[in-house]
């Protein structure tokens, strides 16, 4: 088979690999609902637990990490020792993920939109599937983030910024391609756009809480003082 024939089948298979809404399988199969006319109506693991409870939250992110890891493994099949297409293919399956082949819905006003998460369990996924001990530097800084800055759209963002600095790092120091850098760029730009509303409320201080904020909120609360904006319910991803 042709190498640009593989390159396009590696492409195009790891955008529908991420457009596969896991999310939207979960909570049907728990509860009998469409996580989409929920919370922010996405389909990431952050709005599926809000629906369904954290254990569904959690096998949804797992998924989605791994569709991210799948499209690494389809390109490296495919188009073996090219690092352009394994970054285009990491890249396609978090747009898969933001922006569903399954989930194309008519707007009111007309025309057509595609709906999905904010692509930060996918992204992940797909650093690990460009370089797997990357997950050693997301992770934990991903939990400090979610724990600490108490905002779940920040901690997606945080994947994508992650990602960036370690692999320009390590490209700096002469260990990988530079080529990889732009896959944290490229990512880092998807899920920005994907949280353009979430960027809104943090601008205005009303985004939803998580992690050590959400319990102070709560504290603050139950002792008597004054009320504490914990953020409109459409959170992040």
């Amino acid at each position: 088979m042709p190498v640009a024939l593989k390159t396009i089948f590696s492409l195009l298979g790891s955008y529908l690999v991420g457009s596969i809404p896991f999310g939207l399988i979960v909570v049907w199969v728990a509860r009998r609902q469409d996580v989409r006319r929920i919370g922010s109506g996405r389909t990431g693991g952050t709005n599926v637990m809000r629906a369904a409870g954290w254990l569904a939250g959690v096998i949804t992110a797992v998924l989605d990490v791994l569709k991210g890891v799948a499209a690494g493994w389809i390109a490296r099949a495919l188009v073996p020792e090219n690092p352009w297409v394994l970054v285009a293919s990491a890249v396609l399956v978090v747009m898969g993920h933001n922006y569903s082949a399954f989930l194309v819905e008519r707007r009111e006003q007309g025309g057509i939109r595609f709906k999905g998460g904010a692509g930060g369990a996918t992204a992940f996924g797909g650093a690990i599937a460009i370089w797997p001990p990357i997950w050693m530097y997301i992770l934990p800084i991903g939990a400090l983030v979610y724990f600490l800055v108490g905002y779940a759209s920040v901690t997606t963002i945080s994947v994508a910024v992650v990602t960036t600095v370690v692999f320009a790092v390590r490209a700096l120091k002469g260990e990988s391609t530079w080529v990889y850098v732009l896959y944290g760029v490229a990512v880092l730009g998807v899920v920005l756009y994907a949280l353009r509303p979430n960027l809104e409320r943090l601008r205005k201080g009303t985004e939803r809480a998580v992690g050590l904020r959400a319990y102070l909120q709560k504290r603050q609360q139950q002792q008597g003082g004054p009320p504490v904006n914990s953020g409109n319910q459409n959170a992040t991803p």
